[in-house]
């Protein structure tokens, strides 16, 4: 593959339930929030902005002459916000990106790691010198009820869209009641609730997180507080604490090839995309095995196009969509045995400053889950912590272990793209 680089990446806050500032009973303050288009342009010019310190729209743009291709990645805009065509989104972040060819990549929750393999074909075809990816979703323009019906959409509608009104909880909630049988159901909620006790432990240090204005002081307390599940309020198997958020935000992330890095000038630290794997299964079937086989296949992938061990690997962003598919997510990635993913939460492995740190920013759990947007969102944490830019979240890097992986997933296991960086 030719080499494609990380060359700048931006978060914008990850806006829903859990932070200060969201409101929905002030309808009038909550009216005035931001919305699909507002985070949008945020992402792309603040991303533009890193290596333009001068940035304007009011006047030309090295950076924004210098982008060959822009990239969307959404998953359901038309639903939640009526709006299509979102490629045509691109020209508004810069006058200078007028004309330019511009696509949208959707994937359900994947959509995020396909558009960033989509920018890295466009760079290793020589179709493109410099990529901007921007992933965005509003997801609080409706009640949550009636997001769980768009998000069904994800899944096969005719033949599983009658199974529960919350499909993914139910899903998901199947795979983590097989795993109970396996390794004893106290054991596996313990970890389950650990998965939630670390991901807002490592949102609080993300002024960006969802969850960054959690105070709850016993958050396993709260993990356990539906435990067990009450199936006619939600799922058998699952509760709150267990869900990723229903979030607005947007991630901007630059690609360049090194002729693209030379076009741009100064720059700063980049991060290099080794390697991908991406995998797709047939959305109709629905396996209620705990296991994550099209994960697995496009993270061999990833391994395989770079012939790496894992031990290379020093850090970790997973699709934790559930906290149950955190920890089958570890095994297909083959971090630990069926099962030993229990093992690797309890003894506080994965945490921050852990031998494997999994999700520093928060995850899909703390950080929050703007589905089309969340595969972006890895890669920027991913470059933020490769170069030393993650803040109060940064982990300790291993020259030893030098390599990153993002596991973004579409679906229950059906849409996935695993990416190695260094």
């Amino acid at each position: 593959m030719k080499p494609v680089y990380i060359i700048g990446g931006y978060n914008t806050i990850a806006f829903g339930s859990g932070r200060k500032e969201f409101n929905p009973a002030d309808k009038k303050a909550f009216a005035k929030r931001p919305h699909l288009e507002d985070y949008l342009l945020e992402a792309g010019r603040e991303t533009l902005k890193l290596l333009d310190p001068e940035f304007s729209t009011e006047k030309p743009s090295k950076v924004a002459q210098a982008v060959d291709l822009g990239i969307i990645t959404n998953f359901m805009a038309e639903r939640y916000c009526k709006q299509g065509n979102l490629a045509a989104f691109i020209p508004m972040i810069h006058p200078d990106l007028q004309y330019k060819p511009a696509m949208r990549v959707e994937g359900a929750c994947g959509s995020g790691g396909l558009g960033i393999v989509a920018g890295i074909n466009s760079i290793s075809a020589g179709e493109a010198d410099v990529v901007l990816v921007i992933g965005v979703e509003e997801q609080n323009s409706v009640k949550a009820v009636y997001g769980a019906d768009y998000l069904a959409g994800a899944a096969h509608i005719k033949t599983q869209r009658h199974l529960h009104a919350h499909l993914f909880p139910h899903l998901f909630s199947v795979k983590a009641g097989a795993y109970m049988q396996d390794f004893g159901q106290e054991r596996v909620r313990k970890a389950m609730a650990q998965w939630y006790v670390n991901s807002v432990e490592n949102a609080r240090r993300n002024p960006k997180a969802q969850e960054f204005h959690n105070e709850m002081k016993d958050e396993e307390l709260l993990a356990y507080a539906m435990t067990p599940p009450d199936p006619k309020r939600f799922t058998e198997n699952l509760n709150y604490a267990d869900c990723s958020k229903v979030t607005d935000a947007a991630s901007g992330l630059l690609l360049a090839s090194e002729e693209g890095i030379n076009k741009l000038g100064e720059h700063g630290a980049v991060v290099e995309i080794a390697s991908y794997g991406t995998a797709v299964a047939a959305i109709n079937l629905f396996d209620s095995k705990p296991e994550l086989n099209t994960t697995k296949q496009a993270v061999e992938k990833a391994f395989n196009g770079w012939k790496l061990n894992r031990d290379a690997v020093g850090y970790i962003e997973v699709h934790d969509c559930f906290s149950i598919s955190g920890l089958l997510s570890l095994e297909a990635a083959g971090f630990a045995e069926y099962g030993g993913a229990i093992d690797l939460v309890l003894n506080d492995k994965i945490k921050k400053d852990g031998e494997l740190p999994v999700n520093p920013t928060g995850g899909l759990v703390g950080y929050g889950h703007p589905v089309g947007a969340t595969g972006v969102r890895q890669a920027v944490d991913i470059y933020h912590q490769l170069t030393g830019k993650a803040g109060e979240c940064q982990i300790k890097l291993n020259k030893n272990k030098s390599f990153a992986l993002s596991i973004n997933m579409g679906g229950c296991d059906k849409t996935v793209t695993a990416i190695l960086y260094r």
